[in-house]
């Protein structure tokens, strides 16, 4: 009987594999298993195990069989694969998106893209032609705007936790701790992610509720996703609830907000608005009026008093919705 040709499955396999493959470090079976599975790759650990067996003695990769579990890597010469190669400028956008989306990436994606990442950190530092892109992380920086904060830290397995049940759109199971120190178990619906500054919050509905809540994930203490999956609310949007002012403690009421401040401390306002029908006049040469529509918050609060003397005339008109 002739044998079973290689099917499309399995080049497709070999192929991943061998993509996810490093230099310079070993990677077990299992690692490269636990990839393919977030890649949405499913094989049986022993498969991959036979896979790697028949790429070793077919490339240039090396089988650490020393101790177990076996480590695989490329020989440090090995010439590779002809398999599409990021070019530098794919490996600098790839670079920057790790630095700057890992913290609010499902980690499954993230354990998925190691490969690419891992590719695209080694083109820049490794590849002379990439030398102006490698330069380039080190010419741009977002800087904050206010007072630099260290972010909290997160209990071990939330945030796994936390983006898996959002993403595959599941009940969590969590236990909270809120500001006062009060803790309590429920279950939620996770709706979003949000990253302020250095902190994360978790959008959700909490179980008999159709109101939404922000939850800091450092006060979550434990988590736990459900096998349970909710279809989620066609009425929500995680824009609009930015939009809103939800993470500035507000509730979506609009204002038309009038003030005056010193032209000093208020210039900058012409040139970034609070909001597209803005404006302003002149009082004096030492004086500046502002008017906008606005979301009321207590965040608006803090902006306005951050000014301290240079703001007064405050008035708040709200705004009744037809």
């Amino acid at each position: 009987m002739a044998k079973r040709p290689e099917t499309i499955e399995t080049t497709v396999l070999a192929l991943e594999l061998l993509r996810r493959i490093p230099r310079g470090r070993k990677i077990t079976a299992r690692e490269l298993h636990e990839q393919l599975l977030h890649a949405g790759i499913a094989r049986d650990l022993r498969t991959i195990q036979r896979n790697l067996e028949m790429l070793c003695d077919h490339f240039d990769i090396e089988c650490d069989n020393r101790s177990r579990p076996y480590g695989y890597r490329w020989l440090e010469n090995a010439n590779g694969v002809s398999l599409p190669m990021l070019t530098p400028q794919e490996s600098l956008l790839l670079a920057m998106a790790e630095a700057h989306l890992k913290p609010i990436l499902p980690s499954r994606l993230i354990k998925s893209m190691t490969g690419l990442f891992t590719q695209a950190q080694r083109n820049l530092h490794d590849n002379g032609s990439g030398r102006l892109e490698a330069e380039w992380p080190d010419k741009v920086r977002i800087v904050a705007t206010s007072q630099p904060l260290l972010p909290p830290p997160i209990a071990d397995g939330v945030f796994e936790a936390v983006s898996e049940a959002l993403y595959l759109n599941r009940l969590l199971r969590i236990t909270y701790r809120n500001a006062s120190g009060k803790e309590s178990e429920n279950t939620v619906m996770p709706l979003g992610l949000a990253q302020q500054g250095p902190r994360l919050y978790l959008v959700c509905r909490f179980e008999g509720y159709n109101n939404e809540r922000s939850l800091a994930l450092n006060r979550i203490l434990s988590t736990s996703v459900s096998t349970f999956t909710f279809e989620r609310p066609v009425e929500f949007n995680l824009k609009k609830y930015d939009d809103d002012g939800r993470f500035g403690f507000g509730e979506g009421h609009q204002i038309f907000l009038t003030f005056e401040i010193d032209r000093t401390a208020g210039f900058h306002l012409i040139e970034s608005p609070l909001s597209l029908d803005q404006t302003h006049r002149e009082i004096s040469n030492e004086r500046l009026e502002f008017s906008a529509t606005v979301v009321d918050s207590a965040m608006l609060k803090w902006f306005l008093a951050a000014f301290g003397e240079a703001v007064s005339n405050v008035q708040r008109q709200p705004i009744v919705e037809v």
